[in-house]
């Protein structure tokens, strides 16, 4: 087997592809051209790469290593044993206008023509069937964001699938096993952020939570479309390598992308001096600005469970609901032993669910752009009262927030202690300012591994050599935080300025599965890596 072209010769060759686009960056660059179909996917993209084996994977690379349309993987699916209801699913990305509200209408990329996209709902023990229409100008894909599921349904092009081209479509198949909050966005370069994102809630048949109303609540940063700003642009700004002469010239305008995105003195008590990349325009909650919020109507007394999912490229987002207080109950889809908290830091990629008793009023659900001076706003009303504005800061974003490793997992999340079989170590590099952002020091190709065998535990030792934080994502799997039983169950976690992430999984679901920064600018510019399951 071949491995595939470097990074440099990827992005050398990308724009003379016609499928890869303008900004469809490294991942899509690995696509692949039409082959077989397997069942498994639908119409596939172009490319340049050779054939696709299996009818449906893009694992080229190394020998020895499980392929994600294998028949390891479809017994591992086939021992999920779905037989709740199947739910099917039609969704077209495509190019739209987006009124943010406020007067703010943005053209930009889309599931559908609303921001988030519609959510999707299905029943723990089910099938998702979801075909996935591209209607945009340049490839694209569809990763469902925690969600432990079959290899070649993960959604990344150059690894897992093909890139599904301009007016091709994917039919995505899968067992969803595991209650929770979930949400599903590109793995395609930038494109996460556009508008391509929207909730996944996977119900659970025995939900053993009492509550009255839920609350679906999506925080994003936005840039696209504002002043002619696109997130392919950004990227281009924060590769100049212009090093600390361009986080001084933050105001300056830069040619044809309308004003500097660059960020400076993004400084936050909890994640440090460099809390973000990018000055975006906007914060979002549910698709609004905060002049023109979202508004939630419940009655006093009403019990609401809120789903809080962090969509944002950049930003991480510390949220209180003023005059509340909150009491979390899961973290990235897993119960969490129940914990009061007056707010929350929600790093990009990371969801809690927590439930509150309404009070009587209008009320504030404000989201902090942690270290960046603006905030996000929706508003819960069940009564009469004056509402809140964008400048309002609910007292309860005056403490620390609550961080995940502050959590106990509940029992039937608890991973059953064990010592690791064996020990993964990735270093964390790269620099703001020559945006050089890797694990170990060697940016992102398609053919790396770093292996593991089915049925180990594994300890992933994620050190931060950077002087900025980074939320860290696994693929495929979830994991005990902390690398104990007794850490709360995630698959994003934050890891600080210099700091040590330990996490420890059950290798329970082969394939190849990658881990990155949930950073869109990080991951793109080279921080991400594979874990392999060896055959």
């Amino acid at each position: 087997m071949r491995s595939l072209p470097t990074r440099r010769a990827l992005l050398g060759a990308s724009a003379a592809v016609a499928v890869t686009g303008a900004g469809s960056g490294l991942l899509a660059a690995c696509a692949r051209p039409p082959g077989p179909d397997s069942g498994q996917g639908g119409q596939a993209g172009q490319g340049r790469h050779g054939s696709m084996h299996h009818g449906g994977s893009a694992a080229d690379g190394p020998e020895g290593y499980v392929d994600p349309a294998g028949p390891e993987v479809k017994a591992a699916e086939a021992a999920r044993k779905a037989t709740g209801p199947l739910t099917e699913v039609k969704l077209t990305a495509t190019a739209t206008p987006l009124d943010l509200g406020g007067g703010h209408t943005v053209r930009s990329w889309a599931y559908g023509d609303r921001l988030p996209g519609k959510e999707v709902r299905v029943t723990a023990g089910g099938t998702l069937a979801l075909t996935l229409a591209n209607n945009l100008p340049e490839a694209t894909s569809l990763h469902w964001h925690g969600l432990a599921l079959r290899n070649d349904m993960d959604g990344v092009p150059g690894l897992t699938q093909r890139d599904i081209a301009p007016g091709g479509s994917f039919a995505y198949r899968f067992a969803v096993t595991e209650p929770g909050t979930y949400w599903f966005h590109p793995h395609t370069g930038v494109q996460q952020d556009r508008g391509l994102y929207a909730p996944l809630i996977v119900e659970d048949p025995k939900e053993p939570l009492s509550y009255d109303k839920e609350w679906v609540v999506v925080l994003d940063d936005w840039i696209d479309g504002v002043d002619g700003a696109t997130p392919d642009a950004v990227l281009a700004e924060l590769r100049k390598g212009q090093g600390d002469s361009a986080h001084a010239a933050h105001a300056q305008p830069t040619a044809g992308s309308g004003p500097s995105r660059l960020l400076v003195g993004a400084d936050s008590d909890v994640l440090g001096k460099e809390a973000g990349d990018v000055a975006y325009p906007h914060y979002l909650i549910n698709g609004k600005v905060a002049d023109d919020p979202s508004v939630f109507t419940a009655r006093p007394g009403d019990r609401i469970r809120l789903r809080l999912i962090n969509a944002g490229g950049d930003t991480a987002f510390r949220i209180a609901l003023g005059g509340h207080e909150l009491t979390v109950t899961h973290t990235d889809g897993f119960p969490a032993e129940h914990t009061k908290t007056g707010s929350l830091l929600l790093a990009m990629g990371e969801r809690y669910d927590v439930l509150v008793t309404a009070q009587d009023g209008v009320f504030p659900l404000t989201a902090l752009a942690e270290g960046k001076g603006q905030a996000a706003l929706a508003v819960l009303r069940t009564g009469t009262g004056t509402a809140p504005t964008a400048a309002t800061r609910p007292a309860e974003l005056d403490g620390p927030p609550l961080m995940a490793d502050a959590l106990k997992p509940a029992e039937s999340a608890a991973l059953a202690p064990r010592e690791p079989d064996r020990t993964v170590q990735i270093r964390l590099t790269g620099s703001m300012s020559r945006y050089n952002w890797a694990f170990d020091g060697k940016p992102y190709t398609p053919d790396q591994r770093h292996p593991v065998k089915a049925g180990e535990r594994v300890r992933l030792e994620f050190r931060n050599a950077t002087p900025m934080w980074h939320p860290v994502h696994l693929h495929g799997h979830t994991f005990a935080l902390g690398g104990e039983a007794g850490g709360a169950r995630k698959d994003t976690a934050i890891l600080l300025p210099g700091g040590r992430l330990t996490a420890d999984f059950d290798a329970d679901n082969p394939g190849l599965w990658m881990t990155h920064c949930h950073n869109v600018y990080h991951s793109e510019s080279g921080m991400m890596t594979v874990l392999g399951y060896q055959l």
